[in-house]
C-alpha cells in the first residue's frame, strides 16, 4: 500500500547515483551557477523557495542538486511535493518518495523537522508557479504563511533560495484563475490556477500538470543567511521580510 506520507523511502544511494547525472544536465543544459551554499547550516533547517514553472520548472531539481552536493546524499533532506501528484499520481508519488519527497502538509513537514531532518518548501506552490510570463522576475509567497509558523514551532532556522531563470522554461500566457474556478480545482485540485502555455514539445500546453520540455536557458540560484524568527513577530509579517528579502535577491539576478 503505497502511503504518501511516509518518511522511510528516501534512498541515499539512489540520491549518490543520480547526482553526477543531474549536476552534469544542470550545468550544460541549464548553464546552472550557484552562491552562498557555503553559510547553510549543518542542523535542520526549512528552505524556503520561489517556485517557476509548474511541473516541468527546472528549479527544483536544480535547488535539490546544490542541496545534496553540499549536505551529502545521507543527510535527511525532504522535500514537500503537491498533494496531487502524491495521492493521484501514485508512480509519480513513489519515484519522488525515493528522492525525499512527502506530501505537502503541515504535520509532514513538522514530523520531517522533529525527526532531525531539513525540509525544503515552496509556500507560494501554484499561486508561484503558474504566475504570467511578464511577472516571471517576481517572487510570491503571500498569503500563505504556514511555513513561518512550521519554522517556529520546530525552532529551526529559514534558509530562502532565490531561482532566477527557471520560469522562462515555458511562456505561460495565461494563469487561468477563472478557468479554475469554473472547474472546481481548488475542490478536487488544491490548485487555484490552471495555467496556459507555449512549451516544447506540444506548443500550446493546457493545464498545471501537463509534462513538457524545458528551455535551455541559464539558471541562477542565489542561497541566503539564514534567519531565526522571532516569535513576537506575525506570522504575516515575518513572510513579507523573507519575501521581501527574496524579491531583492532575485532583482539583484534579473539585473545580472
Amino acid at each position: 500500500m503505497f502511503d504518501p506520507d511516509a518518511l522511510d523511502r528516501r534512498d541515499p544511494r539512489l540520491i549518490e547515483r543520480l547526482l553526477p547525472l543531474l549536476e552534469a544536465f544542470n550545468k550544460y543544459y541549464f548553464r546552472l551557477s550557484s552562491d552562498g551554499a557555503a553559510q547553510i547550516p549543518s542542523t535542520p533547517t526549512l528552505f524556503v523557495a520561489n517556485h517557476n514553472g509548474g511541473i516541468m520548472g527546472p528549479d527544483l531539481f536544480c535547488t535539490l542538486a546544490v542541496l545534496w552536493r553540499q549536505l551529502g546524499p545521507d543527510r535527511p533532506l525532504y522535500a514537500l511535493a503537491h498533494d496531487f501528484a502524491m495521492r493521484q499520481l501514485t508512480p509519480l508519488g513513489r519515484l519522488l518518495q525515493k528522492i525525499g519527497g512527502i506530501r505537502a502538509s503541515r504535520d509532514n513537514a513538522r514530523r520531517v523537522l522533529d525527526a532531525g531532518g531539513s525540509l525544503l518548501v515552496y509556500p507560494g506552490g501554484d499561486l508561484d508557479a503558474y504566475r504570467h510570463f511578464s511577472d516571471r522576475n517576481q517572487v510570491v509567497l503571500l498569503p500563505r504563511t504556514g511555513f513561518v509558523d512550521v519554522a517556529r514551532e520546530a525552532k529551526v532556522p529559514v534558509v530562502p533560495i532565490v531561482a532566477h531563470g527557471a520560469h522562462r522554461s515555458a511562456l505561460i500566457f495565461s494563469e487561468g484563475r477563472l478557468l479554475a474556478r469554473l472547474v472546481g480545482l481548488k475542490r478536487w485540485g488544491r490548485l487555484e490556477r490552471f495555467p496556459l502555455a507555449l512549451a516544447l514539445p506540444w506548443i500550446f500546453a493546457p493545464g498545471p500538470w501537463l509534462p513538457y520540455a524545458p528551455l535551455p536557458l541559464k539558471i541562477r540560484l542565489r542561497i541566503l543567511a539564514a534567519r531565526r524568527l522571532d516569535p513576537e513577530v506575525s506570522a504575516r509579517t515575518a513572510a513579507l521580510q523573507i519575501e521581501a528579502d527574496m524579491q531583492g535577491a532575485l532583482d539583484g539576478l534579473a539585473r545580472a
